[in-house]
C-alpha cells in the first residue's frame, strides 16, 4: 500500500502542472523526466501521449493502462480591444464551478495571469448581470476574463483565438482533510500518479504493459483512439474518477468502483472478473456501479472497435470536474488491485 502522505506529495506535484487538452507541455516534460529517472522505456506518439512499456515474459499479447493527463479549462474565442477576453468550455467545465479568480492565460509565448469575472453586484435592471443574481443559470456567454493588457501586450504574449486558459497555479494548491485529498484536477492528475507508481513497480510481467497517459481524453478520447488503433491489445483498462451522486449506489471512503456501463455503452464482463479476482487476492473490497453522463478512453476505444476488451477502475469523488474531493486510500487501492493484475496475469475462470 502506497503511503498517504507519499501519495499526496505526488498527486500534489503533478497538479501544480498545466495540461488543457491539447496543449498538454508542462505535464508531458515532467512525465519524461521522471521515466528517464526510472528507467523505464517510453516514448511519446504522434497524438501527444506520453508511453511507457513494461515488457513481458510474453511479448505475444498486451494489455494497456490509460489515465489521461489533460484537464478541463477554457478556450479562447474572443480577443476584445480593452483586453477582455471572451471563453467558452474546454471539455465538461463550467464558470460557476470556478467563481471569480485568478485564472492562467497560456499563451504561445508567455502565460500571463487573468480574472474569470462575472460582474459587479451592486447594480439594477438596467446591467445585464442583474438577471444572475434573480433568475439566469451562469454559463460562458455571460462571462470574461478581464486582464488588465492592450492588444499589443496581448499580443505579444501569443494570446489569440484557441488559447488555453485554466485556474490560476496558486488555486490549484490540494488540501488534505483527514484522510482525503481536495483539489482541482484529480481527475486525471491523480490517476496520472497511479501510472507512474506502477512504472516503478512491475517487474517483468506475464505480458506487455503499456502504461499511457493519454492526450486529450476531455474532447473525444482523442489520444486513446489513436494508440488503440495502432498497438493490439488483450484489455484496455482506464483509470478514472466515478462521481458521487444520491443516484448511483456508490459510497465515499476507501473502496474502488468498477464499472459495468456508462453513457458510451458496456465493460467487458470477463475483464472485469479478471480484475474482480485480482481485488479479492490483495483484499481490497469493491463497488459496482453503471452510470450515464460519462464515457472513458476504455468504453470510447470499446465503442469504435478498438479494443475487445475493456474496463473502467476508478475512485470514489466528490464535485467531480470541480474542487474535487477523493479519499488517498480509493486512489491507492486502485494501484494495488492493478498491481495484483498485472503481475499475476488472468485468473481462471470459473
Amino acid at each position: 500500500m502506497l503511503d498517504y502522505d507519499v501519495l499526496f506529495d505526488r498527486i500534489e506535484e503533478l497538479v501544480l502542472y498545466h495540461s488543457p487538452s491539447g496543449v498538454e507541455g508542462e505535464i508531458d516534460v515532467f512525465l519524461r523526466d521522471r521515466l528517464t529517472h526510472l528507467q523505464v522505456e517510453h516514448w511519446q506518439d504522434r497524438a501527444g501521449n506520453i508511453i511507457a512499456k513494461i515488457p513481458g515474459k510474453d511479448s505475444q499479447s498486451a494489455i494497456a493502462i490509460t489515465g489521461h493527463k489533460d484537464e478541463i479549462g477554457a478556450i479562447v474565442k474572443t480577443v476584445n480591444r480593452n483586453g477582455r477576453l471572451k471563453i467558452r468550455p474546454l471539455g465538461g467545465s463550467f464558470p460557476w464551478v470556478y467563481g471569480e479568480g485568478v485564472v492562467d492565460i497560456l499563451g504561445d509565448r508567455a502565460t500571463i495571469p487573468g480574472i474569470l469575472s462575472f460582474g459587479s453586484r451592486h447594480v439594477s435592471h438596467e446591467s445585464p448581470q442583474k438577471v444572475l443574481q434573480e433568475s439566469a443559470p451562469l454559463v460562458w456567454e455571460r462571462v470574461w476574463v478581464e486582464t488588465k493588457c492592450n492588444s499589443l501586450e496581448l499580443s505579444q504574449a501569443g494570446v489569440r483565438p484557441g488559447t488555453r486558459v485554466v485556474v490560476g497555479k496558486h488555486r490549484k494548491h490540494p488540501i488534505r482533510i483527514k484522510d482525503y485529498i481536495a483539489s482541482y484536477t484529480l481527475d486525471n492528475k491523480a490517476s496520472v500518479a497511479i501510472l507512474l507508481a506502477l512504472a516503478e513497480r512491475l517487474k517483468n510481467p506475464p505480458q506487455d504493459v503499456y502504461l499511457v497517459a493519454s492526450a486529450k481524453e476531455e474532447v473525444g478520447a482523442i489520444g486513446a483512439l489513436y494508440f488503440s488503433q495502432n498497438q493490439p491489445l488483450d484489455a484496455l483498462i482506464a483509470l478514472e474518477i466515478c462521481p458521487l451522486s444520491s443516484e448511483y449506489p456508490i459510497q465515499g471512503g476507501d473502496m474502488p468502483v468498477l464499472l459495468s456501463q456508462d453513457g458510451y455503452g458496456i465493460y467487458d464482463e470477463g475483464l472485469n472478473f479478471e480484475l474482480q479476482t485480482s481485488a479479492d487476492r490483495a483484499h481490497i473490497p469493491l463497488q459496482f456501479a453503471t452510470i450515464s453522463g460519462f464515457g472513458s478512453d476504455a468504453s470510447i476505444a470499446m465503442k469504435f472497435g478498438h479494443v475487445a476488451r475493456a474496463a473502467c477502475l476508478s475512485f470514489p469523488t466528490e464535485n467531480t470536474h470541480g474542487y474535487e474531493i477523493a479519499h488517498l486510500g480509493a486512489i491507492a487501492n486502485c494501484l494495488a488491485i492493478l498491481e495484483e493484475y498485472c503481475q499475476q496475469g488472468e485468473p481462471e475462470k470459473k
